[in-house]
């Protein structure tokens, strides 16, 4: 991946610790529900955070490591410091990101008109959601994928990707129920170079060939 990284998607997921209640009100509103529903929210709290912390550490600003280190990022109603400073990081973020966005799809709309038009059918009909049902390699220049795409935005059925004139592929095995998050697709010289991220594991997974033929199972 060159744009949405593994990296990229870890601070993706740290981005919902710094979305705050508004009100005091609210922070005791949704603690009450926690509890009518029997639910620990404190412990809920230190959960979240202990299974998210190398990655708030890495990726946040050394002013808001106290707050990580002594569980009040997500167990108290955040200080009107705290709140200033998550304020300018979201804002930084989401920054980066839009820009990191823009910047990918300036590219792609330059080289789609050179993509063949099922290529050009795999990344525009996003395969996010989608889950790995099976990993086929029949020949040494060609992949098989099946996806289960219930759970995404486009076929919600299964669908059989057939990539062809394979050059390579990265890496070589997959996890059966990964996840399919999001890709990135490139124009090279025989073809086109398809990178995707993949969750259930975390993976960067590449693969490069000439063609892909994509077969709607019913």
């Amino acid at each position: 991946m060159k744009y949405f990284t593994k990296e990229w998607y870890e601070e993706a997921q740290i981005r919902s610790f710094l979305i705050f209640h508004e009100t005091v009100k609210d922070w005791e509103e949704d603690i009450a529900w926690y509890e009518s529903e029997g639910l620990n929210f404190k412990e809920i709290c230190k959960n979240n955070l202990e299974y998210n912390r190398a990655h708030l550490l890495k990726y946040l600003p050394a002013a808001f490591h106290p707050y990580i280190q002594d569980g009040t990022l997500n167990s108290q109603f955040p200080s009107e410091e705290l709140r200033k400073m998550a304020d300018q990081w979201l804002l930084e973020y989401d920054e980066r990101a839009k820009a990191k966005k823009i910047t990918y799809r300036n590219y792609y709309n330059s080289i789609k008109g050179s993509l063949s038009e099922s290529v050009m059918q795999l990344f525009e009909k996003t395969l996010h959601d989608a889950q790995v049902i099976s990993i086929e390699i029949p020949s040494k220049d060609t992949f098989i994928m099946t996806l289960d795409c219930r759970g995404g935005y486009h076929y919600l059925t299964d669908v059989r990707l057939t990539f062809t004139g394979v050059r390579s592929l990265q890496p070589t095995s997959l996890s059966v129920e990964s996840v399919w998050l999001c890709d990135e697709v490139y124009l090279t010289e025989t073809g086109f170079e398809l990178h995707v991220l993949l969750d259930s594991p975390l993976i960067e997974f590449t693969i490069l060939g000439e063609n892909v033929n994509i077969e709607v199972i019913s």
